[in-house]
Parts: structure tokens; sequence; C-alpha cells
């Protein structure tokens, strides 16, 4: 906790107390309070208690030892592209995905009213979201580890000269002022989150997405021959996107989100398909689509 700005610490310890209480009803977020996450927790959880965390692995941590009895964490922005790096966070934490949740994102700029804004403060998400309309009036962006906790920053500063980008809720929380609203340069900007949890759930009717990692072999055509084992069957594969673990670049590993479940025969017969030719299948969770792809 000593790692947030002072004016957002008396609020976390709020809200850890709070949850702590009642740690089933707890969803545990990384940022400070007034974050993005924090908005997405409220929407989807109204009777929920958003649980701040200062990292991401602190609120995958918080929902392994109880403390929290799910989290809530940004995958992709569909401005600004990869959020997390859930790819590597989630297979070790041994939690699943339960659900999903989109959140539009609408950036505000803080600060005190009455004053020139030199430079501006925020994750570097928010800062690449608004690049062009703080490039049209040459504020310079300064890169910051969370976009509430750099309200919460500035409000400690009291540099006036510096704002901040973050949800116009965040102003009211650190008793600072909305300067501009909508300042992203993309109206349709949008944040896709997980909801994980200690243990699987099986989605009860409705459209269903299935999240997994794979390791392909180090062969000619291995992508290729993984692919197909799906469009064989028939799946509808939305997300595919790659990455490297290690220095050795020696393999490859895809992060993959396909519609449909295990026990549909079709995604069966393409899960036992994939394993033949995959090094290593590693399921993350099956759980309701929160919007319909396609």
């Amino acid at each position: 906790m000593e790692n947030y700005p002072a004016p957002a610490r008396d609020l976390v310890a709020e809200m850890i107390e709070a949850a702590a209480a009642d740690p089933a009803r707890a969803v545990a977020f990384q940022g400070a309070p007034g974050a993005n996450s924090h908005r997405a927790i409220m929407e989807h959880f109204p009777d929920g208690l958003a649980y701040p965390c200062f990292s991401f692995e602190d609120a995958l941590e918080a929902v392994k030892e109880g403390r929290a009895g799910q989290a809530m964490i940004p995958i992709e922005n569909s401005v600004h592209g990869r959020v997390a790096d859930i790819h590597f966070l989630l297979p070790e934490s041994g939690l699943a995905i339960v659900g999903e949740h989109f959140l539009p994102i609408v950036p505000a700029l803080i600060g005190k009213q009455g004053h020139d804004i030199r430079e501006v403060m925020s994750h570097p998400q928010a800062l690449g979201q608004s690049r062009k309309w703080l490039r049209a009036r040459g504020i310079r962006p300064i890169d910051y580890a969370d976009t509430a906790a750099a309200v919460a920053a500035v409000a400690e500063m009291q540099d006036w000269s510096i704002a901040a980008i973050a949800p116009a809720f965040a102003a009211e929380i650190y008793g600072l002022d909305v300067l501009a609203d909508a300042i992203a340069d993309e109206a349709s900007n949008t944040t896709r989150f997980l909801i994980l949890a200690r243990e699987p759930r099986v989605p009860q009717g409705g459209d269903v997405m299935t999240s997994f990692i794979f390791q392909v072999n180090n062969v000619p055509a291995a992508l290729y021959k993984a692919l197909g084992c799906f469009a064989t069957n028939g799946i509808n594969m939305t997300k595919l996107e790659s990455y490297q673990r290690g220095a050795s670049f020696a393999a490859t590993e895809f992060y993959t989100d396909i519609e449909g479940a295990p026990g549909d025969p079709p995604v069966d017969r393409a899960l036992e398909e994939l394993r033949f030719h995959a090094r290593r299948v590693n399921m993350l969770g099956t759980y309701p689509q929160a919007r319909k792809r396609g």
C-alpha cells in the first residue's frame, strides 16, 4: 500500500478492510481507486466490493489466498492492443477464467481549473489512446503506473501545470476537476476484462467462450496444422495471439479464444487433434460470452 500516492492510501485501506469482512464479495483489481478496472467492477458486480491491488500479480494472489473471491483483469484494448501479460500470469496462478466484461473507455483530463496544462501523467495505454488529442494541444505525456494513481499523484504534488488522464469519477474521489471529458482519439475505445476465480465454472446455457494456451512443435507448418484442427471441425476461433516465453526463440506459444466448450463434440475433436500437433495445451477456462462475436 505504501506504493500508492498518499491521497489514495486511506481509501485503499478502507476498501481492503471492507473486503476482509466479506471476502466472497471482494473483487481484486490492479490499480488505485478510480481506475477503469474499478469502474468495470462497479458495472459487472453492483453488489461487489472492489479490492485494490498494486500489481496484477497482487490481484491474482489475493484470489489464490482467499482474500478476494474473484479478480477482474484487463486483457486487451480495441485501440492499443494487449493490456496485461495475462498469458504469463494466468497459467502460473492456477486460477480459471469464469467470465468477461467489455467496458467503454471514456478518458478525462483531470487537474485543477484555471491553470495551463503543460504535462499529463497516466498509464501508457491511456496516453496512447489519447495521443492525437494531447499532441494537438502541445501537452507532454509522462508514463505512470496507473491511471487513477496518476490522479492521486497530481493531487499530492499540487503542481497544477500537471494533469492526469483517468476515468472522470476519479476526479471526485481525489478532489480535483474534470478539465476535459471524452478525450480518446477513437470513440469506440473499449477494453475487454477477464474475470478470474479459484475454481472453474460450467456455464449454464447461452453462447460460451473457451480460452487456452498452446505451444506448437518446432517443425515446419506447425501452426498451419494446429489451426486446421479447428477449421475442419467448424470451430470459430475469435482470437489468436502469439508470444515468446524465455529467450530461446525456439517455439512460439499462442493465446487462443474459441466459441464453444469442452463437452461439445466438435470442440472435443478439435482439442484432441490439437494435442497431437502441439507440445503443450493449457486450458484457462470456459465462460459465458458477454458480447456476441461476429
